[in-house]
């Protein structure tokens, strides 16, 4: 298949952009350097309006739309970003916008991408069946679509990124990027590797969403079965036919990551950085996080692609990242129902200074037998050594713990 993308195609998308967009900072990370033995820069994306980056090459494809396509306007289907990106380019052109979101899209982001100026159909239980309706009211009243991956002016919109890195950070060596479809990515690496031929370019997907890596290695587009990640950003089943190209092309290795490590690498932005940075756009800070990056003493961009999460959703990846962290510790035991039993058994964690902030005591039920209780115990810890410790400790008094 024939590239249609190229450079002056991206640089035409960075006019078109122009006072549109914001230019994101590069910021330097100490402590991602530190820890990857690398010097570790941020393009903060998820400062971008509307949250992410989807902007860019939405509002771009909107804006190369005839007079004719203006007037019949634009549909999308989409759960998330590419939503919001399109609505809000719609509206900046004064054009009619339907996306079509799965009836369990969390109500924040119906919400937003309703603010923006679409008009939101709500359809389906996945994206799959949501797709599939907008095409046939695409096809019924004549409207563009607008892909979120596959398309050229879509691909140049997210290029522009990379324009923006090499100017705030020439001596780059490593560009790093989330993978769903490839949209991204491509048009980072192209545009990457025309303008500063020896900087290498990564991409990183989600262990359970690995369409890229899996077509690169069958070297043939391949449909995943199912796919499920808390990134759900890059939770694609099949790369782009125009991405793959481009991809295979110009992009140097594509690593993959686990829902672990991608809640840590959220929960540590939060701390460290004081920022909130979704699945998809930690995916990267998760690659250097657990050197996945095969580099020592380079410049490493790391792009992080968005921060629109859902509150209540966003609590849950804390404490998954508490868990994976040894910060967070749930335990079950049973124990003779005798006074002074449980004194001794919370005096451990007194002595081992873990902190506890949840404790449910009961007698009854058909695993407890008669003359002994079930203690649930959630902690606070240190690291999994502090945890270990503890855990040793609870032996050691005669209590048989089990780890939860």
């Amino acid at each position: 298949m024939d590239i249609l993308l190229s450079l002056e195609k991206i640089f035409a998308a960075r006019r078109n952009l122009k006072g549109v967009i914001h230019c994101t900072p590069l910021d330097y990370s100490k402590t991602y350097s530190d820890l990857s033995q690398n010097e570790i820069y941020l393009k903060l994306e998820n400062l971008q309006k509307t949250g992410s980056f989807k902007i860019r090459g939405a509002y771009h494809k909107i804006m190369s739309l005839s007079a004719e396509e203006r007037q019949l306007g634009v549909i999308a289907a989409s759960a998330g970003n590419h939503a919001q990106g399109v609505a809000y380019g719609s509206n900046s052109a004064g054009i009619p916008c339907v996306i079509v979101m799965p009836e369990t899209t969390p109500i924040a982001k119906v919400e937003a991408t309703s603010r923006y100026g679409a008009n939101v159909i709500l359809h389906g239980s996945n994206y799959d069946e949501a797709y599939a309706r907008a095409l046939e009211i695409q096809r019924e009243r004549g409207m563009t679509y607008v892909h979120a991956f596959n398309d050229d002016f879509v691909m140049a919109g997210q290029g522009t990124i990379a324009l923006e890195i090499l100017e705030q950070l020439p001596e780059v060596d490593v560009i790093v990027a989330p993978v769903g479809g490839g949209g991204l990515v491509a048009g980072v690496a192209m545009a990457a590797k025309l303008m500063k031929p020896d900087v290498e370019v990564v991409g990183v997907e989600a262990a359970g969403a690995a369409c890229m890596k899996t077509s690169l290695d069958r070297e043939e587009i391949v449909t995943l079965e199912t796919v499920a990640t808390i990134a759900d950003g890059i939770q694609v089943r099949r790369p782009g036919e125009l991405t793959f190209e481009i991809v295979r092309q110009y992009v140097d290795h594509i690593v993959t990551v686990e829902e672990e490590e991608i809640a840590r690498a959220m929960l540590l932005a939060i701390e460290r950085n004081k920022m909130v940075v979704e699945g998809a756009g930690a995916s990267g800070l998760a690659a250097v996080l657990y050197d996945k990056l095969p580099y020592k003493g380079k410049k490493i961009c790391v792009l992080l692609s968005g921060g629109n999460v859902d509150v209540n959703f966003l609590s849950r990846i804390i404490e998954r990242g508490l868990v994976e962290s040894g910060r967070y510790l749930r335990i079950n035991t049973t124990m003779s129902d005798k006074p002074g039993m449980l004194q001794a058994l919370l005096r451990v964690f007194g002595e081992e200074r873990a902190n506890i902030i949840g404790i449910n005591h009961h007698r009854m039920g058909s695993r407890v037998m008669v003359g002994f209780a079930e203690v649930e115990i959630d902690v606070e810890t240190r690291d999994h050594k502090h945890q270990e410790r503890i855990v040793e400790r609870l032996a050691e008094c005669g209590f048989s713990v089990l780890v939860r």
